[in-house]
């Protein structure tokens, strides 16, 4: 099974991947939901900040490559299917466990967008994660490369620019992924 993997700085166009994986009919695991069903299961609000120290507060108690582990689990479940995206990885421990439980059938995609425009979408987005602010967005971007997302992105097997339009991106993606699949084949 190829298993292609998204990851970016915040608000670079990671979810906009994943509909264009979705409307080709891939199957998407997102990291995030992992935590996101922590957070519930804490009875917290589903908030930036909550999300933040959740993801943090599991990967020390119990390993940095933690939700690429609940990853890989979901996986094991999943039955007949040619491919998969993952969507969230966020640290080099999770793509070394990755890379070790899938092998080559494992392959990262950095998506790219210039900081002034990832802030207008950050302001734009209405997820329940979201920030609210430019503070708010500098501070993610710091927790998010304090966990080794710098190191992520240059590691990553291929990267797509998001600096045009949403149709050229959408239209490179689908077009990536499209050789990604067959090249599985």
């Amino acid at each position: 099974m190829r298993v292609i993997a998204f990851t970016g700085l915040p608000f670079s166009g990671k979810t906009e991947a994943v509909n264009v994986a979705r409307e080709m009919g891939i199957n998407v695991i997102r990291m995030g939901d992992f935590v996101w069903e922590e957070v519930k299961k804490r009875g917290l609000e589903l908030n930036d900040e909550n999300v933040g120290r959740i993801a943090n507060e599991l990967r020390e108690k119990y390993g940095r490559e933690i939700w690429a582990k609940r990853t890989v689990e979901k996986i094991k479940e999943i039955k007949n299917m040619d491919s998969l995206v993952i969507d969230g990885i966020r640290n080099s421990e999770e793509v070394d466990y990755f890379k070790k439980k899938l092998g080559r059938d494992f392959i990262l995609i950095a998506i790219h967008a210039p900081k002034n425009e990832r802030i207008k979408r950050a302001l734009s987005r209405r997820r329940d994660d979201d920030v609210k602010d430019i503070e708010e967005f500098e501070k993610r971007e710091k927790r998010e490369l304090k966990w080794g997302l710098d190191s992520v992105i240059a590691s990553s097997d291929v990267i797509i620019t998001n600096d045009e339009s949403l149709d050229k991106f959408r239209s490179k993606m689908k077009n990536k992924l499209m050789k990604l699949i067959k090249e599985n084949r």
